[in-house]
Protein backbone atom coordinates (compact mmCIF):
# COMPACT_ATOMS: atom_id res chain seq x y z
CA UNK A 1 0.00 0.00 0.00
CA UNK A 2 2.65 2.07 0.73
CA UNK A 3 4.02 1.79 -2.79
CA UNK A 4 0.69 2.44 -4.41
CA UNK A 5 0.53 5.65 -2.36
CA UNK A 6 4.08 7.09 -3.20
CA UNK A 7 3.45 6.25 -6.87
CA UNK A 8 -0.32 8.29 -6.67
CA UNK A 9 1.53 10.95 -5.16
CA UNK A 10 4.10 10.71 -7.54
CA UNK A 11 2.23 10.70 -10.70
CA UNK A 12 -0.03 13.25 -9.82
CA UNK A 13 2.22 15.51 -8.44
CA UNK A 14 4.69 15.49 -11.81
CA UNK A 15 1.94 15.25 -14.14
CA UNK A 16 1.38 19.09 -14.38
CA UNK A 17 4.13 20.30 -14.44
CA UNK A 18 4.93 17.91 -17.52
CA UNK A 19 2.85 19.05 -19.30
CA UNK A 20 3.28 22.72 -18.36
CA UNK A 21 6.43 23.40 -19.93
CA UNK A 22 7.47 20.14 -22.21
CA UNK A 23 4.34 20.72 -24.64
CA UNK A 24 3.14 17.91 -24.39
CA UNK A 25 -0.30 18.83 -25.36
CA UNK A 26 0.32 20.73 -28.04
CA UNK A 27 -2.49 18.99 -29.76
CA UNK A 28 -5.28 20.11 -27.30
CA UNK A 29 -7.24 23.75 -27.98
CA UNK A 30 -6.28 24.72 -24.56
CA UNK A 31 -2.64 24.60 -26.29
CA UNK A 32 -2.89 26.38 -29.10
CA UNK A 33 -5.43 28.68 -28.00
CA UNK A 34 -6.09 31.83 -25.34
CA UNK A 35 -8.75 30.10 -22.21
CA UNK A 36 -11.07 33.48 -23.58
CA UNK A 37 -11.16 31.86 -27.08
CA UNK A 38 -11.77 28.06 -25.53
CA UNK A 39 -14.61 29.34 -23.60
CA UNK A 40 -16.02 31.76 -26.44
CA UNK A 41 -15.83 28.07 -28.70
CA UNK A 42 -17.75 26.22 -26.23
CA UNK A 43 -20.35 28.34 -25.90
CA UNK A 44 -20.44 28.99 -29.54
CA UNK A 45 -20.15 25.10 -30.13
CA UNK A 46 -23.26 24.83 -27.25
CA UNK A 47 -25.49 27.57 -28.57
CA UNK A 48 -25.24 25.59 -31.84
CA UNK A 49 -26.37 22.70 -30.28
CA UNK A 50 -28.98 24.24 -28.92
CA UNK A 51 -30.87 26.42 -31.60
CA UNK A 52 -30.44 23.40 -33.45
CA UNK A 53 -33.11 21.77 -31.49
CA UNK A 54 -35.51 25.52 -30.51
CA UNK A 55 -36.93 25.36 -28.07
CA UNK A 56 -38.09 22.01 -28.23
CA UNK A 57 -38.31 20.91 -24.64
CA UNK A 58 -38.72 16.84 -25.57
CA UNK A 59 -35.28 17.45 -27.16
CA UNK A 60 -33.79 18.06 -23.42
CA UNK A 61 -32.16 14.63 -23.14
CA UNK A 62 -30.63 15.05 -27.21
CA UNK A 63 -29.32 18.26 -26.46
CA UNK A 64 -27.16 17.57 -23.49
CA UNK A 65 -25.88 14.22 -25.18
CA UNK A 66 -24.71 16.18 -27.76
CA UNK A 67 -23.41 18.67 -25.28
CA UNK A 68 -21.67 15.71 -23.45
CA UNK A 69 -20.28 14.67 -26.59
CA UNK A 70 -18.76 17.37 -27.76
CA UNK A 71 -17.40 18.66 -24.30
CA UNK A 72 -17.44 15.33 -22.77
CA UNK A 73 -19.00 16.10 -19.63
CA UNK A 74 -21.61 18.71 -19.22
CA UNK A 75 -20.60 22.63 -17.76
CA UNK A 76 -22.71 24.43 -15.30
CA UNK A 77 -22.93 27.31 -17.95
CA UNK A 78 -24.46 25.33 -20.72
CA UNK A 79 -26.89 23.52 -18.65
CA UNK A 80 -27.77 27.35 -17.70
CA UNK A 81 -28.15 28.36 -20.89
CA UNK A 82 -30.50 24.94 -22.14
CA UNK A 83 -32.26 26.13 -19.11
CA UNK A 84 -32.77 29.58 -20.00
CA UNK A 85 -33.24 28.49 -24.34
CA UNK A 86 -35.80 25.66 -23.43
CA UNK A 87 -37.51 27.48 -20.57
CA UNK A 88 -37.21 24.54 -18.51
CA UNK A 89 -36.47 25.21 -14.72
CA UNK A 90 -32.70 24.31 -13.88
CA UNK A 91 -33.12 21.73 -10.89
CA UNK A 92 -35.27 19.62 -14.23
CA UNK A 93 -31.68 19.97 -16.12
CA UNK A 94 -29.91 18.74 -13.15
CA UNK A 95 -32.51 15.97 -12.40
CA UNK A 96 -31.82 14.84 -16.07
CA UNK A 97 -28.38 15.41 -15.88
CA UNK A 98 -27.38 13.25 -12.90
CA UNK A 99 -30.08 10.48 -13.51
CA UNK A 100 -28.43 9.31 -16.80
CA UNK A 101 -25.33 7.50 -16.47
CA UNK A 102 -24.39 8.86 -19.65
CA UNK A 103 -24.11 11.93 -18.05
CA UNK A 104 -21.02 13.54 -16.33
CA UNK A 105 -20.63 16.97 -14.38
CA UNK A 106 -16.82 16.82 -13.98
CA UNK A 107 -14.71 16.75 -16.59
CA UNK A 108 -13.53 13.58 -18.49
CA UNK A 109 -10.98 12.36 -20.51
CA UNK A 110 -11.22 12.09 -24.52
CA UNK A 111 -10.99 8.28 -24.14
CA UNK A 112 -13.03 6.17 -21.85
CA UNK A 113 -11.34 3.25 -20.53
CA UNK A 114 -13.74 0.61 -18.93
CA UNK A 115 -12.71 -2.76 -17.62
CA UNK A 116 -15.69 -5.27 -16.76
CA UNK A 117 -15.56 -6.08 -13.15
CA UNK A 118 -18.52 -8.58 -13.35
CA UNK A 119 -18.05 -12.61 -12.23
CA UNK A 120 -17.54 -14.40 -15.46
CA UNK A 121 -14.72 -11.47 -16.39
CA UNK A 122 -13.74 -11.43 -12.64
CA UNK A 123 -13.26 -15.58 -12.78
CA UNK A 124 -11.34 -14.37 -16.19
CA UNK A 125 -8.82 -12.38 -14.70
CA UNK A 126 -10.16 -8.81 -14.29
CA UNK A 127 -8.46 -7.62 -11.30
CA UNK A 128 -4.95 -8.88 -13.07
CA UNK A 129 -6.44 -6.82 -16.60
CA UNK A 130 -7.64 -3.90 -13.99
CA UNK A 131 -4.19 -3.45 -11.92
CA UNK A 132 -2.44 -3.28 -15.74
CA UNK A 133 -5.23 -0.75 -17.23
CA UNK A 134 -3.73 1.44 -14.11
CA UNK A 135 -0.29 0.84 -14.44
CA UNK A 136 -0.55 2.24 -18.02
CA UNK A 137 -2.41 4.92 -17.64
CA UNK A 138 -1.46 6.07 -14.33
CA UNK A 139 -4.71 6.49 -13.00
CA UNK A 140 -7.84 4.53 -10.66
CA UNK A 141 -10.85 3.84 -11.82
CA UNK A 142 -13.09 6.74 -11.37
CA UNK A 143 -10.34 9.17 -12.11
CA UNK A 144 -9.57 11.60 -15.09
CA UNK A 145 -6.11 11.41 -16.64
CA UNK A 146 -4.07 15.18 -15.86
CA UNK A 147 -4.12 16.02 -19.67
CA UNK A 148 -7.88 14.90 -20.17
CA UNK A 149 -6.71 12.03 -22.39
CA UNK A 150 -8.85 9.45 -20.13
CA UNK A 151 -10.97 8.60 -17.96
CA UNK A 152 -10.48 5.06 -15.89
CA UNK A 153 -14.00 3.28 -14.91
CA UNK A 154 -15.19 0.29 -14.17
CA UNK A 155 -18.97 -1.55 -14.78
CA UNK A 156 -20.47 -4.62 -13.55
CA UNK A 157 -21.16 -5.77 -16.75
CA UNK A 158 -20.55 -5.35 -20.39
CA UNK A 159 -23.05 -8.21 -21.75
CA UNK A 160 -19.83 -10.05 -23.45
CA UNK A 161 -18.81 -12.49 -20.80
CA UNK A 162 -17.68 -15.26 -23.41
CA UNK A 163 -14.98 -12.82 -24.27
CA UNK A 164 -14.07 -11.84 -20.43
CA UNK A 165 -11.55 -10.32 -19.33
CA UNK A 166 -13.22 -7.64 -21.21
CA UNK A 167 -11.58 -4.11 -21.58
CA UNK A 168 -13.51 -1.09 -23.86
CA UNK A 169 -12.16 1.84 -24.78
CA UNK A 170 -14.14 4.06 -26.05
CA UNK A 171 -16.57 2.01 -28.68
CA UNK A 172 -14.22 -0.63 -29.06
CA UNK A 173 -14.33 -4.11 -26.97
CA UNK A 174 -10.69 -5.98 -26.18
CA UNK A 175 -11.45 -9.55 -25.01
CA UNK A 176 -8.56 -11.37 -23.08
CA UNK A 177 -5.66 -8.91 -23.82
CA UNK A 178 -2.34 -9.49 -22.33
CA UNK A 179 0.25 -6.48 -21.09
CA UNK A 180 1.27 -5.63 -24.38
CA UNK A 181 -2.31 -5.86 -25.99
CA UNK A 182 -2.74 -3.30 -22.98
CA UNK A 183 0.42 -1.10 -24.01
CA UNK A 184 -0.73 -0.93 -27.99
CA UNK A 185 -4.50 -0.27 -27.00
CA UNK A 186 -3.69 2.56 -24.95
CA UNK A 187 -0.75 4.07 -27.16
CA UNK A 188 -2.96 3.96 -30.09
CA UNK A 189 -5.47 6.42 -28.72
CA UNK A 190 -5.04 9.86 -30.39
Amino acid sequence: MDNKSKKRSHTKSDSPSEGAGSGASANTVQSTQPKGQQVDQKADRTREIVDKYGSDKTALIQILLEIQRENHWLPRDALQYVSEKLNVPLSQVYRIATFYTAFSLIPQGRHHVCVCMGTACHVRGSPRLLDVVKDNLKINPGETSPDNKFTLTTVNCLGCCALGPVLQVDNDYHGGPSTEDVKKIVAGCE
